[in-house]
């Protein structure tokens, strides 16, 4: 797997994918190769059954610092349906990122800015360090986060989001845990592994399919109104998992006090 991409390296380890953002000289910024391949990842990583997390970081100083420079100065020249293409690429991506059927975690440290906040924004955990620093700078270039918009607000919420969307401002890791973009901080750097690893020991315990269909109600019953459609619908998803080979398993483990088989 990890030969077939440039701009970033695949590792997998017992179960987990490790995804590294390797453009380190350019502070991991996205181009359109960059985003290509990740939108190829995830497409593979989301067809293997054999995965129980995926844990994304930036090669070098910097989680991701959004746009590559070149790459906006190429799109300036593009034809408007050239700049509809491209738009709508990085829209692909990040949906994939975030409807991704693993446990997703992005672990910050150093600039997640732009697009690399909205990357840390898709993702289910973020971890940060005191290094970490968050950022939609959009506003400075004339520019505004539209892209990764709905993942941002479904992070932080409207009330932050037109903060932060307007202001450019830097949020620093604290901050960003104080606002509920980071489930986890780090004070010292070191930590952060420790707290990466942890919730990836917890995640080991849970029935992988149990997993996968668990992320996908958080995001189907996301906003919807609290309706007869949605507990008949919430009702018959209970039902047709509770009869399931995995269920049955995950049951029968609990009762006679011993690990089920996925464990």
């Amino acid at each position: 797997m990890t030969d077939q991409y440039q701009t970033v390296i695949v590792g997998i380890e017992d179960k987990v994918a490790f995804v590294t953002l390797n453009r380190p000289e350019r502070h991991n910024a996205f181009d359109e190769h960059m985003i290509a391949e990740l939108s190829d990842l995830w497409d593979d990583l989301a067809g293997r059954d054999d995965l129980v997390a995926v844990i994304v970081r930036g090669a070098g100083k910097s989680f991701c610092a959004g746009a590559d420079l070149d790459w906006m100065k190429r799109a300036a020249g593009f034809s408007p349906a050239q700049n509809h293409a491209d738009a709508q690429a990085l829209s692909a991506m990040l949906y994939k990122f975030y409807s991704l059927p693993k446990l997703t975690i992005a672990y910050v440290y150093g600039a997640a800015l732009g697009g690399g906040m909205g990357l840390a924004c898709c993702a289910d955990i973020v971890v940060a360090d005191e290094t970490a620093s968050f950022g939609l700078s959009e506003v400075r270039l004339g520019l505004v986060p539209a892209t990764i918009s709905p993942y941002v607000v479904r992070a932080i919420g409207v009330r932050q989001s037109r903060r932060y969307f307007q202001t450019g401002e830097r949020i620093d890791g604290l901050r960003a845990y104080r606002i509920g973009l980071v489930h986890d901080y780090a004070e010292r750097p070191e930590d952060g592994e420790y707290l990466v690893q942890k919730i990836v020991r917890e995640a080991r315990l849970n029935g992988p399919q149990a997993m996968a269909a668990a992320k996908k109600l958080a995001l189907d019953v996301a906003e919807r109104p609290l309706d007869d459609a949605l507990r008949r619908e919430t009702a018959e998803l209970i039902a047709t998992i509770r009869s399931g080979d995995e269920a049955r398993e995950g049951l029968d483990a609990f009762l006679n006090k011993r690990k089920p088989s996925w464990v």
